[in-house]
């Protein structure tokens, strides 16, 4: 595996969910496959769960790591070409990423959306000037559009907590919008659509009209707009906040179509739990209390947000772990 965006990347789901559980079992098992080797972490934004993550999965391949802040203590990059550089930015990637992977034997890169130009976030500009310039396996630790180890480490978390009957084999797993402060990106519900998708689970999306995920993440999910009815008989919720995705008015990408403050029946609340069958509560985290969730359903012991971050570093173990069998 040269690349890692999006779950096609790793191909056979339940293989990778084995792998995801041989590695749980004994994280240190193929720390031969990392020696002498070097993981180099590109942090365009900031991050907690996924510096942490990244960094243990690779220490327990026995990687050595590098981590750089692009935006604290590096030279600002300029991303875009056929620019006079007379500003703020000193170097470019053209020739920040041939020097950058010089050092190590893989590059994991995170680079949010900026939520201004549609076309250049959706055309994952950014990442691809890694995958083409550098001559190295790169991963996505969350891009413009998507987030494949959360979405990997949701999966995983929800194989681990479901418990199939005869009447029931597949979950009711629900993707529900819920309101925020800030204009957020869509790379966490993208991703979670995508791999719920291509996971054997009964997957509801719930949001106003207005925040239509783009099509080609959204796939043959249902789409609800009525969010009580969305709940009804879910096994898992998966709350997240996304700006427009700008899908059928471009103009409205990335903004906040309405006020926080007048959508609050969108929180999941108790109220909304009641509905669910006994269902799990998810968040990427990190989570705005009282906006995306309320204090008794997150630390319910429905909740399962600790768990799933701390599968981060088995998701990431996994997705290495085939980088690394590939060099």
């Amino acid at each position: 595996m040269k690349t890692f965006i999006n779950c096609k990347d790793l191909g056979d789901l339940n293989k990778a969910l084995e792998e995801a559980q041989e590695i749980k079992a004994d994280r240190y098992k193929y720390q031969h496959l990392g020696k002498n080797k070097t993981l180099l972490m590109i942090f365009f934004n900031n991050s907690l769960r996924t510096r942490l993550s990244t960094q243990k999965a690779a220490m327990n391949l026995g990687m050595n790591v590098i981590v750089l802040d692009v935006n604290a203590g590096a030279w600002k990059l300029e991303t875009e070409r056929g620019v006079i550089m007379d500003s703020d930015k000193s170097e470019h990637l053209l020739e920040a990423i041939p020097v950058m992977s010089s050092y190590c034997d893989m590059i994991g890169v995170r680079s949010f959306a900026g939520l201004t130009d549609r076309e250049y976030d959706y055309a994952e500009t950014v990442l691809h000037q890694f995958i083409k310039y550098s001559g190295k396996p790169v991963f996505a630790m969350e891009t413009a559009t998507v987030h494949p180890l959360q979405a990997f480490a949701d999966l995983i978390t929800i194989q681990e907590n479901w418990k199939p009957t005869a009447e029931k084999k597949r979950p009711k797993v629900v993707l529900t919008w819920a309101p925020h402060c800030r204009a957020l990106p869509q790379a966490v519900p993208n991703s979670f659509a995508e791999w719920m998708n291509a996971a054997d689970v009964e997957l509801v999306v719930t949001h106003p009209k207005g925040y239509e995920l783009d099509p080609q993440f959204v796939g043959d999910a249902t789409v609800e707009y009525d969010q009580m009815k969305a709940f009804e008989g879910a096994d898992f919720i998966y709350a997240k906040n996304w700006s427009c995705p700008g899908v059928t008015n471009p103009g409205d990408y990335g903004k906040i179509l309405a006020d926080h403050k007048t959508m609050m029946d969108w929180t999941v609340d108790e109220k909304h739990m009641a509905v669910t069958n006994n269902g799990k509560f998810m968040h990427c985290l990190p989570v705005r209390r009282g906006l995306i969730v309320t204090d008794d359903v997150i630390e319910s012991e429905n909740s399962l947000v600790i768990p799933e971050a701390a599968n981060r570093e088995i998701s990431c173990s996994v997705v290495i772990k085939r980088m690394l069998e590939a060099l």
